[in-house]
C-alpha cells in the first residue's frame, strides 16, 4: 500500500486520527515556512519529501534496534507536531545524514544550506505529525506509519505526493 493510500485510509478510518484539520494544519505550517523563506510552496513540499526520506531511515534504524514498529511509533507520538524540535533531529539523523540531506535537498531545490540547516527542526517534527495521522485509537496499528517504514526495499517515499494530496483534499 502506497504512503498516499495509507493517508486516504487513515482520513476515511474513523479510529484513525488523521483528518482534515490535522492535515490541514500540516498544509498551512508548510505554506507558512515558505512565505517565512521566500520559497514556492511546492519547493518546500520537495524539502520536506527528502527530509521524510531521512527520517524514514531513522526510524527504520529505530524499530530494528528498539524493537519494531512500536518503537517508531513511541518516537512518532513524542516528537510529532508544528513547533521546532532539535532533539527530535539529533536523534533520528546523525551529522553525517544531516550533511547529506542538506545537499541533497539544496541540489534538488536551490534553497540555502543555512535555510534547510534551520529548518530541520520544524520539518522533522512535521513529517512525524503527518505520520501520526494513522494511528488508531483502539489499537496499536498506526496504517501510515507501516506503509512508511514498507521496508521493501524499493526506496521511494512518496511524501511530497502525500502533501501535495493533503492540499487538494483540504
Amino acid at each position: 500500500m502506497s504512503l498516499v493510500n495509507a493517508l486516504l485510509g487513515a482520513i476515511q478510518n474513523p479510529n484513525a486520527q488523521a483528518n482534515a484539520s490535522q492535515l490541514g494544519t500540516i498544509v498551512q505550517t508548510v505554506q507558512q515556512l515558505s512565505q517565512a523563506n521566500q520559497a514556492n510552496p511546492d519547493t518546500m513540499q520537495m524539502a520536506l519529501g527528502i527530509v521524510g526520506k531521512y527520517v524514514r531511515s531513522g526510524l527504520q534504524e529505530t524499530a530494528n534496534q528498539q524493537g519494531g514498529e512500536a518503537a517508531a511509533q513511541q518516537i512518532v507520538n513524542q516528537y510529532s507536531g508544528t513547533n521546532p524540535n532539535a532533539q527530535v533531529v539529533n536523534l533520528l539523523l546523525n551529522g553525517s545524514q544531516v550533511q547529506q540531506l542538506v545537499a541533497e535537498v539544496t541540489a534538488k531545490t536551490g534553497l540555502p544550506a543555512g535555510t534547510i540547516e534551520g529548518l530541520l527542526p520544524t520539518l522533522v517534527p512535521l513529517v512525524l505529525q503527518l505520520l501520526q495521522g494513522g494511528a488508531e485509537t483502539e489499537n496499536a496499528n498506526n496504517s501510515v506509519l507501516h506503509s512508511f517504514l514498507d521496508s521493501d526495499g524499493d526506496g521511494s517515499v512518496d511524501l511530497s505526493d502525500a502533501l501535495n494530496l493533503a492540499s487538494r483534499y483540504l
